[in-house]
This record gives structure tokens, C-alpha cells and sequence, in this order.
């Protein structure tokens, strides 16, 4: 799912070729994002766009050859005359009389033809590792590029940037060649996009596009010259594409300035997302004479003590425990400010019990939107899920980035915040304030039937978050785990990596589990039942499936094993939960059944029944485990952490029985029922003071 949709979108033709274009946001200046290369089409800007059309007014194009923009024949239709009428054209559609514009690698070639022939439309320009031939090219592909129409024998290297092996060997030539565009050490997504996009387009539309030629060295000064906008270069030194002189060169020559990036490749918009935005929105602000001020500043003993926390989104069941542990922290400090920033259906729950929500939660990406549209019939492959969620992280970071930027905040809480822990540790110069990380599991999980394709993939990302807290472990000042080392899986991060478990108790706090509640202050079952509106003698079974929008199979089938498992169970009262993200009317109605949307404080009513059915997550289950309710819990097929981690800790609590879905059929689920109601159970006490003591660990650091 993309982190942010078109406001409007369109064609337009441009010599008979049909172009299409996007415009995101509405503000007074337009940034022109414009496209590069056609193996690669406009979606390479995905992690600028969202916040910079916060800002801006954003439009973006497909050049010929690639994305939803026709594919010519014809080599004049990617020179750079035509790729500038091109954009000139779709400036004149959407109404744009000038425009920033940003390029990338080849891109800055039309960059400059437009900058020079329409001076008046072009407000300023920022080029990323321009392809402009300033500078001697690297020495392995400068001896390739001359024999690009020659056949050659077995190449190797850049020896594949080859007409003939195009055309033969396409697929290999695209894996060879964004390996050197993304060279940096974990950059498996960012090259599985830039592949994909590749195979929307072919080898013959490569090869008339290289027939069109481009740019000579004397042409690009004479260029350089007549600029007139300001202009800003951004380079990687380690780009393997187009060597940062050229980049140097290409300031010098506009009289701009340049940015060196050590240690980024070719692609840092991609990479170095963060780094990149800050860049641009800087660039944009001296260009255009907008930059924000700081309206008022106070003296750090002035201050009030003010908390930031970050609340996962996915689901409900870390709001209950992130709400348990501030009312336990206020213990500590009762002056403290807390600000939230969250999304639904988070909010909902914190709005229900009086908390503030900062404003900028509105611009948030949904999360819980990506994971629903991720998901199959109970089946959800959550960490190729979390990996295609990338560029709604980086929108997410960025809001963060803003708010914490406008608001001096004493301390940050991100209970699994992925994307604050993440970009924090790859660009730990923006931490200013106090930061707490806290989960519940540790370690991304293969699944069985992934191959050694997911074996590596996980173990590449499990890597890269160690390789983090080692080089910076100064970014966390906490990292509480939520449970006990005993809770925690006993496999390994991966091939030459430590154990889950060995590294986990050496780098966090153990919490004990968080409930938010200690089944005693329920008093007697039977005055909470009553309270509830539960008769004596109905047994009362709920089906819940928490916050997100996933679980809606598993709750039709439990509605449809409700007239048997009412057979054999005659005094069976069935209460379908769906939450506040599934149509309760989706369900069909039924005497004795009753559906209901979000339940504030489910947890009572868990505490209760006589029984639940739940989709396996963590915080349900251990709510049922705290109140010794029997239940059975149905991972979704292909979520590791419900399979593995949340399997391994109700095993060593001795709590409630699994079923597989496949295995879940209405009637075997009306027998379990019939089988496990009411019945007593035998589960390991889930400890009281999980908040308080993470609470204790946060407010030394306020």
C-alpha cells in the first residue's frame, strides 16, 4: 500500500506520446520530481513524496518507456528535448508556471536542458548523483560503455552493460546492475523494488533509448553556465554508477553547492531517505525564503517535563499496556505532559480514556490500512508485510521528525515504533531527548515454507539491528522487553548470529509481562458477570480478534460453528467481538449469537466468560492467561510472531490450546468448545507489576 495517494493524476501528449503524471498536496511552491533512467519509473521517489507534499505541491511523471507512460519505438522520444517538453508539458496541465525541480542520475540532464530554456519556470534545482559527463568515468564501466554495441563473449562485470546481453539476458543484467546502484550492506528491499520496476519495462525499450543519445561534455558546460536558478548537488562517495566528481563538478560549474554523502551509493533518496528530505526541505526553505521559525522558546528549567509516546498501531494490544505504564510513570512524576502520537484504531482506545493525541497524529500514515490489504483468508505474512511497508515507515519517521523538531520533548517511548527506532539509529544525530524502546518479541522468524530466500532475508535484517545497538548504543538509553528471559524463543538470529535469547538478556530489561490489571480487583466472578450482564447459567463464549482489520475470517467461521457447537452446548451464549476496524454487519445473526463492534475494556469481559476464541495475539492471550480463562487461540498462517514467539510463551505459561486454521473447521471448532468450556485450567500466574516496573526503569530517565 502507498504511504500517501495522489491528489490527482492524468495524461498528457506530448508528441504523440502518452505521459502520465501525479500531483500530491497543494502547497504555493510545486517540486517537480522528475524521472531518470527508464529502467526505473516515478515510484523511485516514493520515500520523498509523502512529506514533502505535506509541504509542497508535488508532481511527479513516468518518462517514456517505463510505469503507466507509453513505450515508443522511436529513439527521438528520450532525448532530451523530448523528456523536457515532456515536462513542460505536464507543468502546463496541472498549472504550474515554475517549478523546483528534483533529478536523479540521468535525470539531471533534463534538468539542465529545462533550466536553460525556460529559466522562468525553473525556481531552483536539486540534483542527486548526477550523470553528467564532468568527469572521468569509473575505470571498469568507462571500458564497457565502448563496446555497448559489440558483441562480447561471457561478460562479466560491467562488461554486462551490453546491447546483446540486454536483449539475452535481461533479468541477470538488472540484478548485476542495481547491486552496484545499492551497495550498501542491508539494501535487500530497496533493490527488490528497483528490480520490479525494471521488469515493467524491456531490454529493446533500453536499447532505443541508449540509440538516442545524450548530452557531450561541452554542450553540458555551455549549460552550466546560462544556469541562473540556484542549484544543489548530492552525491554519494561510494556511488559505483556515476563517480561524486562528476557531482563536484556539476556544482562548480553552476556555482551551487554540494553535499557529500560517505559511505551512500548511487541511490541515497532510497537509502538515506531521511538525510536526503532534510536536504531537499532545507533547500527549498533558503529557495524559496520560507523557512519556519520557532515562534517562542523557553529556558530548559522553565519547562514543563514533557513525554512523547509512540503506541504500535497494529492492533490494540500494546495502547493497553502503554496506557497501564504512563499511569504507573505518573506515579513517579506527576507533572509530566504525555503526548501520543498514534493512529487508529489506537486513538480510539486512548480518546476513551481521556489522553491527549498530538495533532500531527493526522498525518500518519495508516499502518493498520497496509497490514489489512497484506492479508489473505487468515493468512498474513507479517514480515514480508513489515518489509513492503517501507515507505509508509519513512512517512511515519518523518511526521516524528517534524513534531519532535517543533516540541522539545524530555523523553521518547516507542512501544514497537519500528520506524523511530530504525532511522534514529541510522541517523543518530537527530536524537535530542531521552529515548525508551520496549517489545515483546525479539528476532524476525523465517517461516517454514519461505525457503532460504526468507531464511536470509531474515537474518539480514535481524544483523542489521544488531550491527545498530552495537555501533550506537548510545540511541537507546532503555530497551525493556516485555516478560521474562524464559518468555523468549530459543532459536537464533541466523546463520553466524548469536542466540535470540543469550543476546536479548545482555541488551534490555525484563518488565514481567503488562496486563494493565490484576485480575483481584475484579473481586467476585459472579458480581463482574452480573455487572457485565451475564446470567448465571449461560456460559458465555467470546470470539475476539483485536484492533486490526485482519481477523474477520476467523470470526465468520466461529459464527458458523456456532449452531453446532449451540447443539452441544444448550445454555451457550456466543458474543462475536470484530473491533472497531471490521463491518459487524458482514456476519449473519443468529438467536443466542451477537455481534459487536469495539468493546472498551475487553478485557473484563475476557476476565468473565467461560471461554474465548482468539486470533493469537499477545496481549489478548495474556489477558486470558491473567484471568485463567480457558481459550483457543488460532495463529494466522504465515505471522511468525503469532506461530512462533506468542506459541513459545503461552507454552511456557501453560496456557490455552492451538489450532490451526486449516484445521479449524466449524464443526471441529463446535466440539473444542463443547470440549473446553467452563473447564478449569491449570496456567502459570502472569505476574501484577509489569507496569509499574517498566514505569520505575522510564522515570529514572526523566
Amino acid at each position: 500500500m502507498r504511504a500517501r495517494l495522489p491528489d490527482s493524476e492524468g495524461f498528457i501528449d506530448s508528441n504523440g506520446v502518452k505521459i502520465a503524471y501525479e500531483v500530491f498536496g497543494s502547497g504555493a511552491t510545486t517540486l517537480m520530481l522528475l524521472p531518470t533512467w527508464t529502467i526505473i519509473h516515478s515510484r523511485f521517489w516514493k520515500l520523498q513524496v509523502p512529506w514533502l507534499a505535506s509541504r509542497y505541491r508535488v508532481v511527479t511523471f513516468d518518462g517514456p518507456g517505463n510505469g503507466r507512460s507509453d513505450r515508443p519505438t522511436e529513439p527521438s522520444a528520450y532525448n532530451v528535448d523530448s523528456l523536457a517538453a515532456a515536462a513542460i508539458g505536464v507543468l502546463d496541465s496541472v498549472g504550474v508556471d515554475k517549478a523546483i525541480l528534483l533529478s536523479l542520475s540521468l535525470g539531471a540532464n533534463w534538468s539542465l536542458k529545462l533550466a536553460v530554456d525556460y529559466p522562468e519556470r525553473v525556481q531552483g534545482q536539486v540534483f542527486i548523483g548526477p550523470a553528467v559527463p564532468l568527469s572521468e568515468h569509473h575505470p571498469g564501466r568507462a571500458g564497457a560503455l565502448k563496446s555497448f554495441w559489440e558483441e562480447v563473449e561471457n561478460p562479466v562485470g560491467w562488461e554486462k552493460y551490453n546491447a546483446g546481453y540486454w536483449r539475452e539476458h535481461y533479468d541477470d543484467f538488472v540484478e548485476f546492475f542495481f547491486s552496484k546502484c545499492f551497495n550498501e550492506l542491508h539494501s535487500t528491499k530497496q533493490r527488490e523494488d528497483a528490480i520490479g520496476w525494471a521488469l515493467e519495462t524491456s531490454p529493446d525499450v533500453l536499447v532505443t533509448h541508449a540509440k538516442a543519445g545524450m548530452p557531450d561534455r561541452d554542450t553540458i558546460l555551455d549549460w552550466c553556465g546560462r544556469i541562473q536558478s540556484p542549484v544543489l548537488v548530492i552525491h554519494g562517495s561510494d556511488d559505483e554508477i556515476i563517480p561524486a566528481a562528476r557531482g563536484q563538478a556539476l556544482a562548480e560549474a553552476t556555482r551551487g553547492e554540494f553535499v557529500l554523502l560517505e559511505g551512500s551509493g548511487h541511490l541515497p533518496l532510497a537509502r538515506d531517505p531521511v538525510r536526503v528530505n532534510r536536504l531537499v526541505g532545507e533547500f527549498v526553505e533558503r529557495v524559496t525564503g520560507t523557512a519556519r521559525s520557532v515562534p517562542r522558546w523557553t529556558r530548559g528549567r522553565n519547562r514543563e517535563r514533557r513525554v512523547l509516546y509512540i503506541s504500535s498501531p497494529i492492533g490494540l494490544g500494546h495502547v493497553r499496556r502503554d496506557i497501564a505504564t504512563v499511569q504507573a510513570l505518573r506515579q513517579h512524576h506527576p507533572d509530566i505532559h504525555v503526548d501520543w502520537l498514534a493512529q487508529h484504531p489506537v486513538t480510539r482506545v486512548l480518546e476513551a480514556y481521556g489522553e491527549t493525541v498530538h495533532p500531527a497524529s493526522r498525518h500518519l500514515a495508516s499502518e493498520s490500512a497496509h497490514i489489512e490489504s497484506e492479508a489473505g483468508e487468515h493468512d498474513l505474512h507479517c514480515f514480508q508485510a513489515w518489509r513492503r511497508m517501507d515507505e509508509i515507515l519513512l512517512a511515519d519517521f518523518m511526521v516524528f521528525h517534524d513534531v519532535v523538531s517543533e516540541t522539545a520533548y524530555d523523553l521518547v517511548v516507542g512501544d514497537e515504533a519500528w520506524e523511530v527506532d530504525y532511522f534514529l539509529h541510522e541517523n543518530p544525530e537527530l536524537k535530542r531527548f531521552a529515548y525508551a524502546w520496549s517489545t515483546d518479541f525479539v528476532g524476525w522468524l523465517p517461516m517454514a515454507d519461505g525457503g532460504d530466500r526468507e531464511r536470509y532475508l531474515t537474518a539480514d535484517y535481524n544483523a542489521e539491528m544488531i550491527q545498530h545497538i552495537a555501533r550506537y548504543p548510545r540511541v537507546r538509553d532503555a530497551a525493556l522487553f516485555v516478560g521474562n528471559p524464559e518468555d523468549i524463543v530459543e532459536d537464533d538470529f541466523g546463520p553466524g548470529l548469536p542466540a535470540i535469547r543469550d543476546w536479548t538478556s545482555e541488551h534490555y530489561t525484563f518488565t514481567g509481562y503488562v496486563t494493565g490489571f490484576d485480575p483481584a480487583e475484579f473481586g467476585d466472578r459472579d458480581e463482574l458477570r452480573a455487572e457485565l450482564g451475564y446470567r448465571p447459567d449461560e456460559k458465555v463464549c467470546i470470539a475476539a480478534v483485536g484492533g486490526s482489520g485482519v481477523g474477520g475470517d476467523l470470526l465468520e467461521r466461529v459464527v458458523d460453528a456456532f449452531p453446532a457447537a449451540k447443539k452441544k452446548v444448550p445454555e451457550l451464549r456466543m458474543i462475536v467481538v470484530a473491533g472497531p476496524r471490521i463491518d459487524t454487519g458482514r456476519f449473519r445473526s443468529r438467536e443466542g449469537l451477537e455481534v459487536r463492534g469495539y468493546v472498551h475494556e475487553l478485557y473484563r469481559h475476557l476476565a468473565a466468560c467461560d471461554m474465548a476464541i482468539v486470533q493469537s495475539g499477545l496481549t489478548t492471550c495474556m489477558e486470558l492467561t491473567a484471568a485463567r480463562t480457558p481459550f483457543i487461540y488460532i495463529p494466522l498462517r504465515h505471522h511468525f510472531e503469532q506461530c512462533h514467539h506468542v506459541h513459545h510463551r503461552l507454552q511456557q505459561h501453560r496456557a490455552g490450546h492451538r489450532m490451526d486454521y486449516d484445521d479449524a473447521t466449524p464443526e471441529r471448532l463446535a466440539a473444542a468448545i463443547a470440549e473446553r468450556i467452563g473447564r478449569p485450567v491449570d496456567y502459570r500466574p502472569v505476574e501484577t507489576d509489569g507496569a509499574e516496573r517498566a514505569a520505575g526503569v522510564i522515570a529514572q530517565l526523566l
